[in-house]
């Protein structure tokens, strides 16, 4: 059976062994996870980052992995490489659960066009 054939959370728990191979880290969470997209998007390498940049980063992270489904779209980058994104269209409405789903299947994704 493909991972893709699995629930969620089976293909979550296979993401986060996968990132444990390739960072030498199992991320702590879905915040983790996407904190490392927005390193990966900013494309500085892995370097010290100030607490107001790492909420940046994951902020990229939730933007980029959106726009695998056109809910974001890369509007420019700064002058420092930073990428900055637009908002497209409402994400759907739905409570906490329902929105980290979301996100799980698009960074899910994200990692599957690597």
């Amino acid at each position: 059976m493909n991972i893709e054939d699995q629930p969620l959370e089976v293909q979550w728990e296979h993401l986060l062994g996968q990132l444990e191979e390739w960072v030498g880290k199992r991320p702590a969470d879905l915040n983790g996870v996407l904190f490392l997209i927005g390193v990966q998007e900013l494309g500085q390498g892995a370097k010290r980052f100030s607490k107001e940049q790492k909420q940046d980063l994951m902020h990229i992270g939730i933007c980029k992995v959106l726009s695998l489904s056109s809910y974001y779209s890369l509007e420019y980058t700064d002058k420092d490489g930073w990428p900055h994104y637009k908002l497209e269209r409402a994400l759907p409405p739905g409570d906490l659960l329902k929105q980290e789903a979301l996100l799980k299947m698009h960074v899910i994704e994200y990692f599957k066009n690597l």
